[in-house]
C-alpha cells in the first residue's frame, strides 16, 4: 500500500488485538521497494509464513475510450505488482518448504464484463500466474509452498469512487454488494487450510460462475446488460478522471464503501438459493 496514513491506522488496530504490525508502504510497481518490505519483514519476525497480493486500481470506459497509459498502469499494478510480490516472497518460502502465497483476482477474472476492459484482462492474469505457480511448484517437489487464488465478487470498498473513470457516467458497486469482512475471513481461511481457488462472492456468486460454465453466452448477455444499467449510472453523470491509478487517495483510508454490504446479505442468500436452482435446471436440459 502506498499511503503510510492508512497503513498506520492498520498497525494500530493490530495492536488494539493484540497483534505486532510492521508499516512498509511501497508502490507495488517498484520491484526494489517490494523487496525491502519482505525482507524487512523477515528482519523483523524471522519468517514469511503468508503473503497476500491484494493491491488493484480499476479503470472505468469503453475499450477505445480509456487512454492507453491508463490501461497500462492498471496492468502494471494489478499484474505486476503481483509478480513483484511472488517474487520477493517464494524464494524466502521455498528456502524453508512452506508458506502460503494468496492472490487475489476476481470473478471478473472468470466473467469478464463491459467498460472494465483492463481490470478484466489483468484478474485472468492473476488466476493464470496462480496456476503457473502451483506447476512449476509441484514439478520442483516443492510440497510446502501454496499458492491460492480469491475470487471477489463486487465488494462494499471505495475502489468504485477512487477508480479512474473515462465513460461520463458514474461508477456503481453491481449487486449484489458483499462486506469486506467476508472476503478478508476467506483469505484467513486460505491461509489456514490451502485451496486452489475460493470464490469470495456466496452462493449467488457461485451459481453465476456455474451458469457461465453452463451457459457462457447467456451469462455474459446478462452480465453486460447489468453493468451497463446498474454498474454505470444512467442519469449521475462523472468527471474524466484518473482516480488513484498514478497517486494514492489523500487522507486515512476507508474499508467499506458504503453499498450496504450488510444489509443486503439476508436477500443475497434467497436470490442464490433461487439463481443456482435455475442454473441446475438449465444444465439438466
Amino acid at each position: 500500500m502506498r499511503n503510510a496514513e492508512s497503513l498506520a491506522q492498520a498497525a494500530a488496530d493490530c495492536a488494539e488485538r493484540g497483534s505486532r504490525a510492521l508499516i512498509a508502504p511501497a508502490d507495488v510497481t517498484d520491484p526494489e521497494a517490494v523487496e525491502d518490505a519482505a525482507r524487512r519483514t523477515v528482519d523483523r519476525f524471522g519468517r514469511i509464513d503468508a503473503w497476500v497480493n491484494a493491491a488493484s486500481v480499476m479503470a472505468f470506459g469503453s475499450f477505445l475510450d480509456v487512454p492507453l497509459d491508463d490501461v497500462r498502469r492498471v496492468l502494471d499494478v494489478n499484474v505486476m505488482g503481483y509478480v513483484h510480490g511472488c517474487r520477493a516472497a517464494l524464494p524466502r518460502m521455498i528456502e524453508r518448504d512452506r508458506g502460503v502465497i494468496v492472490n487475489v483476482s476476481s470473478i471478473l477474472g472468470v466473467v469478464a464484463a463491459p467498460f472494465v476492459s483492463s481490470y478484466a484482462m489483468s484478474k485472468f492474469a492473476v488466476r493464470g500466474l496462480g496456476v503457473s505457480l502451483r506447476q512449476e511448484l509441484r514439478l520442483a517437489g516443492i510440497r510446502g509452498v501454496e499458492v491460492c487464488t480469491v475470487l471477489p465478487a463486487a465488494i462494499d470498498t471505495p475502489i468504485w469512487e477512487n477508480a479512474a473513470n473515462h465513460s461520463g457516467r458514474r461508477a456503481r458497486a453491481l449487486p449484489p454488494v458483499y462486506t469486506p469482512e467476508r472476503v478478508a475471513r476467506i483469505i484467513v481461511n486460505q491461509i489456514r487450510v490451502p485451496r486452489r481457488e475460493v470464490v469470495a462472492g456466496g452462493l449467488l456468486g457461485r451459481a453465476f460462475l456455474l451458469h457461465h460454465k453452463v451457459l457462457p453466452g447467456p451469462a455474459e448477455r446478462v452480465l453486460a446488460e447489468e453493468m451497463d444499467r446498474l454498474g454505470l449510472s444512467r442519469t449521475e453523470p462523472a468527471p474524466d478522471s484518473t482516480g488513484n491509478l498514478y497517486r494514492p487517495t489523500p487522507g486515512p483510508g476507508r474499508i467499506h464503501g458504503g453499498w450496504q454490504g450488510r444489509r443486503r446479505e439476508r436477500r443475497r442468500r434467497a436470490a442464490g438459493l433461487a439463481a443456482a436452482a435455475g442454473v441446475t435446471a438449465a444444465a439438466r436440459r
